[in-house]
Formats: structure tokens, sequence, C-alpha cells
């Protein structure tokens, strides 16, 4: 089975975390996720969450830091999910390939439904592992 490669970014701002709502009509559109995407041909991890985050977000990011590698199989695919912990260096987020974002604090996480593979790293931030 194919595996495709996400890196995400749990960026983090005075304890709130931003998440992104993914479009309608898209694979798990309408969840929320940390922002992010799939790598590209011949990119790192670190490259591709660069790339990503300006896309989608029109925000720069500082050195990304590994944080937690989550591998979730779908019926069609395997999604092996690279997270990292970074802050915004310029700019402010605004949601230009996502339906909507939110800065909200771990233990608001709850109220907001997340592809399954997110769970792992919400508990960590529910626990304060982060």
């Amino acid at each position: 089975m194919k595996v495709i490669e996400v890196a995400a970014g749990i960026i983090v701002h005075e304890g709130r975390y931003l998440i992104a709502r993914r479009k309608a009509g898209v694979h798990l559109g309408g969840l929320w996720e940390f922002p992010g995407g799939k790598r590209e041909t011949g990119e790192t991890l670190e490259e591709c969450l660069h790339r990503e985050l300006w896309e989608e977000l029109n925000v720069r990011i500082g050195h990304p830091t590994p944080f937690q590698i989550v591998r979730h199989e779908y019926p069609e695919k395997i999604v092996e999910l690279h997270f990292f912990c970074c802050r915004i260096e310029t700019g402010v987020a605004i949601a230009l390939d996502c339906a909507e974002l939110r800065w909200v604090y771990p233990h608001e996480m709850a109220a907001f439904e997340f592809p399954s593979a997110d769970q792992p790293v919400i508990a960590a931030l529910q626990q304060g592992k982060v």
C-alpha cells in the first residue's frame, strides 16, 4: 500500500495552538488538523513544512523541531505524519488553503473533530508534554 509522508506544524503562541479546518470535498474534509501537507519528491520534511505553511497560511516559521511521528492506515493508503513544533517568525496566519483557522488551548481541542491520526499529539498537548 502507498505511504504518504506529511509534515505538520504544531504552532504555538502564548499557550495556544493553531488548528486549521480542512475544506469540504477533500479527504477528511471538514475535520480540524494541525496545518501542513504532503512532502514532494526531493524535499526534506522540514522544507515541506516551510513550503506548506507559506502556501496555506502565508507565514514563515523558524527552525522546526521534530516532535512525534504517527503512522495511520486508511483503507486506501497509509499516512505517515511527521509533527514538528514551530513558531511563526513573519506574517500573520490567514486561511489561504483551508476553510478556517483557530488558536486554541489544549483543553479546548476536545470540542473540535480531528482525524484519529492526530489524537496522540492532542493527548500529548493536553498532558503538557510539548
